[in-house]
């Protein structure tokens, strides 16, 4: 693919996922393009999202600040505002654990009438932010799974869990992942942005509460299954407790296809030191009808995260970009 649009500009660029995958994932994509949309998983019910969405009628903040924080503007200034947006406030009163971003966001929407699109816009631009960041839904999800046990004295080895957190933390395997609602409103923006993408990218993340989520909203995969933008899946570095226990790339992958629904998956990015099973991971890739890259995407370190220098010139190579 060539490095420009089909509009003779820089690669449009849609990144679907949540936490700290999207926000890697961003920090790779604006070395490379500023015409980045970043969507973004509401189905966050933990902690301060949690929180704030049970006593206020907006969506759970917490993926979405993050998501800004990665985009914001360069220099010391874009530094500090991204440290503002993470800092948690101390003390053990109500505000306790409440990082400032959320708070922030929280009260730009209700300054919007209830406009979650427009207070994030509202806050990217005061951050200076490279990109847009938008949600995936305009309604909080729940998300609801089938988790099977790996405990064989279990009597009861499949249950059914709802909500992102109980989920990455009951012990077992994901089976099955539902929406709640199953069929949410979503923004206009967010489906202009999928129609004028030349690349949308899926993870790295939370396979199951990040990643996945996004295809099982049929007005987003309907506009995926439309769109002519090459689809690029960067995979995990190594499988997630609670979620995807001894999953290999290969299996990530398969999980993947299955949840795909006709959207068509074109490139698969893969750390060359996770990978065991090469050529097994090569099959599974051919069979989506995809291509493989192989690269040095891990932090030189050793530890299990990705570098964003290193994964943007993964990503640079999918698009033609040295």
């Amino acid at each position: 693919m060539d490095p420009e649009s089909s509009a003779g500009g820089p690669p449009r660029v849609v990144a679907f996922g949540g936490g700290h995958g999207l926000a890697v994932a961003l920090a790779a994509w604006r070395r490379i393009t500023p015409a980045l949309t970043a969507v973004v998983t509401v189905a966050d019910d933990g902690g301060s999202s949690g929180r704030i969405r049970r006593e206020m009628p907006v969506l759970p903040p917490g993926d979405l600040r993050m998501a800004l924080a990665a985009l914001t503007g360069d220099g010391e200034r874009g530094r500090e505002l991204a440290a503002l947006l993470q800092h948690r406030l101390g003390g053990t009163g109500v505000l306790a654990g409440h990082p400032v971003g959320n708070l922030v966001l929280t009260g730009l929407t209700e300054i919007h009438g209830g406009d979650a699109v427009a207070a994030l816009d509202a806050l990217g631009a005061m951050l200076g932010c490279h990109g847009r960041v938008l949600p995936m839904a305009d309604v909080p999800l729940d998300l609801v799974a089938r988790v099977e046990s790996t405990d064989p004295d279990d009597p009861e080895r499949t249950r059914t869990i709802r909500g992102q957190v109980a989920i990455a933390t009951t012990p077992g395997h994901v089976r099955e992942i539902e929406l709640s609602p199953p069929d949410p409103p979503v923004n206009g923006a967010v489906l202009d942005a999928i129609a004028a993408a030349d690349l949308v990218s899926l993870g790295p993340g939370s396979w199951y509460t990040s990643v996945l989520p996004h295809l099982l909203v049929p007005r987003l995969r309907a506009a995926l299954t439309a769109s002519q933008a090459r689809v690029v899946a960067v995979l995990n570095l190594q499988p997630q407790p609670g979620e995807t226990d001894g999953f290999s790339p290969e299996e990530h992958v398969t999980v993947l296809q299955a949840h795909l629904g006709g959207v068509a998956l074109h490139t698969v990015i893969a750390d060359a030191g996770s990978v065991v099973d090469r050529r097994g991971l090569l099959s599974a890739v051919r069979g989506c009808g995809a291509e493989l890259v192989l690269a040095p995407v891990a932090e030189a370190t050793g530890s299990a995260r990705h570098d964003p220098v290193r994964l943007s010139a993964a990503l640079a190579s999918v698009v033609g970009m040295r």
